[in-house]
């Protein structure tokens, strides 16, 4: 895949996961997210909903399908919440 429109979830996101980690030990109500093609990708979008990022932003064009997947991903994260006797 292209890394400058799906996000390299194995080296840049594990970046990202230190970054959520580290960024809320620090300052717990800090909020996080990503900006400009990443944002607008639906499997980066995912992987962000699970990373624990708070938004997504992407160029106007991509917002229906942005909107669209983060919606699946909040679902997704929920029925697996659930599923593990979540709330």
């Amino acid at each position: 895949q292209d890394p400058f429109v799906s996000l390299d979830q194995e080296g840049v996101g594990e970046l990202i996961r230190i970054a959520v980690e580290r960024g809320r030990k620090t300052r717990p109500g800090i909020k996080l997210g990503i900006c400009g093609e990443h944002g607008g990708d639906p499997a980066s979008i995912g992987f962000c909903e699970k990373a624990g990022l708070d938004y997504v932003s992407c160029s106007p064009f991509r917002v229906p399908i942005a909107r669209l997947a983060a919606a699946q991903a909040a679902v997704r994260e929920s029925a697996s919440s659930s599923a593990m006797g979540g709330a």
